[in-house]
């Protein structure tokens, strides 16, 4: 295999992780891991046992006893893989209006992050994934061959999450939508722990005008790149898949 055995993406909210990082792991053949869904299980497991989720210390302790597994989907209902909190599939219920409320408070937690870090460590060593963040190529998983650091400005990215959005919503207001994204960057690049940032040997993709099929493009160019480059160093003949 010439292709890197985990790839890394990280980047701001909107900036499209998710949809150019489950392209990338269906192309390669690879797990996709979207690292967030981990704070998600834990702020359902909170409000499930009546947890108060401004209580640092006992939502730590939580995430601290929880066993949670992102494994290949198993059922076609347009889940990208298996959410599973001591073995129960969760995969729908993290996605629940009162889990978006409470997701982004309990991911500040230096406890939390540090608990659920072990967790993504032990799914991402064992390879052929890719998995997507804000701190893997930086904390979760510095030693990754291949980390890419996507990003868009902030107008972009609020005018693509509008547009999801608005499907589901009509009453959605892009002003708003804007708002919401420039106070996540704001706790996501400020907060103590593992801020956003760019890790040194991260390769930047600015997707800023590019539509999700040019950004790919030029995604797998990055792959088929580093595949090149192991191959010129070990002397392999493998390729990419097609």
């Amino acid at each position: 295999m010439c292709y890197p055995n985990v790839v890394t993406i990280d980047g701001p909210a909107g900036s499209g992780k998710t949809t150019l990082g489950k392209m990338l792991a269906d192309y390669l053949g690879y797990l996709f891991f979207d690292t967030g869904v981990m704070y998600r299980a834990v702020a359902y497991a909170a409000l499930e046992e009546g947890i108060d989720l401004t209580d640092e210390e006992a939502v730590s302790q939580l995430a601290e006893r929880l066993t949670i597994d992102v494994l290949p989907p198993s059922l076609e209902d347009g889940r990208t893989a298996d959410i599973l909190i001591d073995g129960e599939d969760v995969t729908w219920k993290i996605r629940l209006p009162e889990v978006d409320r409470s997701v982004s408070q309990i991911s500040t937690y230096p406890k939390v992050r540090q608990a659920l870090g072990r967790q993504q460590r032990r799914i991402g060593s064992q390879g052929k994934v890719v998995m997507i963040g804000r701190d893997i190529g930086t904390v979760i998983l510095p030693e990754a061959e291949l980390k890419v650091y996507l990003d868009a400005s902030v107008e972009e990215r609020a005018r693509r999450r509008f547009a999801e959005l608005s499907v589901k919503d009509a009453s959605v207001v892009l002003d708003d939508v804007r708002h919401t994204i420039e106070e996540r960057d704001r706790i996501d690049s400020t907060r103590s722990i593992a801020p956003l940032k760019p890790a040194e040997d991260s390769v930047l993709l600015d997707t800023d005008g590019l539509t999700i099929q040019e950004a790919f493009v030029q995604l797998v160019e990055l792959v088929q790149r580093r595949c090149d480059q192991r191959r010129n160093d070990r002397g392999e003949n493998h390729s990419l898949p097609d």
